[in-house]
């Protein structure tokens, strides 16, 4: 990984737009939804700016105060990427390339949109809404992940890409709360490449609470893993693998 996603929050605050053109307009279009306040390049308030037109001079006037720049098709010029985004408000997913392909991202961005529900938002709301009474339903933080990541899982009541998923969520926390409790799966991995990972076991690194492997597993792979889940080194398989999910990485 070579950047660090970041969503900043723009309304009300100064951002630079230098150059015209089509190039111009699409970003200007851009900050306006994200609440920006379009400034020119003598605003000595701003700290992000776009150079629509990559204008060198421009970027390097700019840099020289201190603002993080993004120039337009000259990548070695950026400070920051523009992703494709697919906007489900409040839910956003950014695409990003590092500026290698904008076409790349925008295939990516067009086959996003086909898959996710018109309607991920108001799930995201509901969710959000609920809070406290899930917080109520479920009160140690780790049963609540799990009650959670099951009814998000595919074919759970809530999961996301229902579109009647926000509908559900008083189903959801009116129900057992069945997250089929503690267990051990096993994974065959089939090489060190994150690629060749299944599915399955992509969902299940997702969704762990601790991941025992041998020593030797590439740090490829228990980076799909969830960040806080817990790494542990082993020679096998454990007798008594913890509460939650606990997964057993192998090599095939």
């Amino acid at each position: 990984m070579q950047s660090l996603p970041v969503f900043l929050l723009l309304t009300g605050r100064p951002v630079i737009l230098t150059g015209e053109g089509e190039a111009a307009d699409a970003k200007r279009r851009l900050l306006e939804r994200a609440g920006a306040i379009i400034v020119g390049e003598e605003d000595a308030a701003a700290r992000i700016a776009i150079v629509s037109d990559g204008d060198g001079a421009v970027v390097a006037r700019l840099r020289a105060r201190g603002v993080l720049v993004n120039a337009t098709d000259r990548p070695a010029l950026c400070d920051f990427t523009l992703p494709a985004i697919v906007d489900r408000d409040p839910v956003l997913i950014a695409i990003g390339t590092g500026g290698a392909s904008a076409g790349l991202a925008k295939a990516l961005r067009q086959r996003l949109e086909a898959m996710l529900p018109a309607r991920l938002g108001a799930l995201a709301e509901a969710l959000f809404g609920a809070r406290m009474a899930i917080r109520a339903r479920w009160a140690d933080a780790g049963e609540r992940r799990r009650a959670i990541d099951a009814g998000l899982a595919p074919g759970g009541i809530i999961d996301p890409l229902q579109e009647d998923a926000a509908g559900a969520v008083p189903s959801w926390l009116a129900g057992t709360g069945d997250h089929r409790g503690s267990r051990l799966e096993s994974i065959r991995l089939l090489s060190g490449d994150p690629d060749d990972l299944t599915l399955r076991a992509a969902r299940l690194l997702g969704e762990a609470d601790r991941v025992y492997h041998p020593a030797h597993v590439p740090a490829a792979i228990l980076d799909r893993a969830r960040a806080d889940a817990v790494r542990i080194v082993a020679d096998g398989p454990p007798d008594a693998p913890g509460e939650g999910l606990s997964l057993w990485l192998y090599p095939g």
